[in-house]
């Protein structure tokens, strides 16, 4: 069937290795407008993060799945964006999480994200290096307090340190009964935790049930293990060749890197 939704990663997909966008980019999205398929940014990142990313691709109509889906919102250009869908993290567990990180893992930076707010603790030199790369400064504040006295929807809490504290954290929280929180690792020292209901495969059924589409007519791609159910869900999963080779394999078809506008080009190729 025609590809008439396409759903697409940021980092390691459209972004080069040196976080430039794919060359050939914007003007395949401006055929892609002329025929009315909405191309949708899908990422970790929070909507500040992918504002600029998403102007300078001129899709800022179209809706933008942050958080790996957990905030799904469209008109991103305005102060009071309008939500398409919320998943937050439950209360208790924030709390309990909170409570094991600071008491076992005094090092490791706390990263707490609501909507378009960035909260820490601190500023230290894991949330120096994510400013650098996000281009956005955080609020700084007491998190326990923060969560307790305010209904604050918490999209994603993200913990950085050296690999292996990562590890054991990773290990720690994951054997203290959150049963409604997930736990991805984004890099080696990144551990990324949104509620368990939050997945880029749920934001694509989400999607194509708003543009009133079938899952057959829907195109995603992406590079890494967080992507895969919506590779294998669209109607088309496209893998960029700089992807570990399982996510290469429940991909139906791969693309080049992220250094050669693999993106674009599967573009061109399957759309065009």
């Amino acid at each position: 069937m025609a590809i008439k939704l396409i759903l697409s990663d940021i980092d390691g997909t459209i972004l080069d290795d040196n976080n430039k966008i794919d060359t050939g980019l914007r003007l395949a999205i401006a055929n892609l407008k002329k025929q009315s398929v909405p191309f949708v940014l899908a990422s970790a990142r929070s909507p500040q993060g992918m504002l600029n990313i998403a102007k300078e691709l001129d899709v800022l109509d179209n809706p933008i799945a942050c958080y790996n889906g957990a905030l799904v919102v469209k008109d991103l250009q305005s102060n009071n964006y309008s939500t398409i869908l919320s998943h937050q993290l439950e209360k208790a567990e924030i709390e309990k999480m909170l409570t094991i990180i600071q008491q076992n893992f005094p090092k490791v930076a706390i990263n707490l994200y609501s909507g378009s707010d960035w909260y820490v603790e601190k500023i230290d030199k894991w949330v120096k290096i994510e400013a650098d790369i996000t281009k956005l400064t955080p609020i700084v504040t007491d998190l326990q307090t923060l969560v307790a006295k305010n209904n604050l929807p918490v999209h994603k809490i993200l913990l950085i340190s050296e690999p292996e504290e990562i590890a054991q954290v990773h290990q720690r929280l994951r054997d203290s009964n959150l049963a409604n929180s997930s736990f991805y690792l984004s890099k080696p020292n990144y551990l990324e935790i949104t509620n368990a209901q939050v997945s880029k495969e749920k934001a694509l059924r989400e999607l194509a049930k708003t543009y009133n589409l079938e899952l057959s007519e829907t195109m995603s791609l992406g590079d890494n293990f967080n992507d895969v159910p919506m590779l294998k869900l669209a109607g088309l999963g496209v893998a960029m060749d700089n992807a570990p080779t399982e996510v290469k394999k429940s991909a139906n078809v791969v693309t080049g890197t992220n250094n050669q506008n693999g993106v674009s080009k599967a573009i061109e190729k399957y759309v065009l």
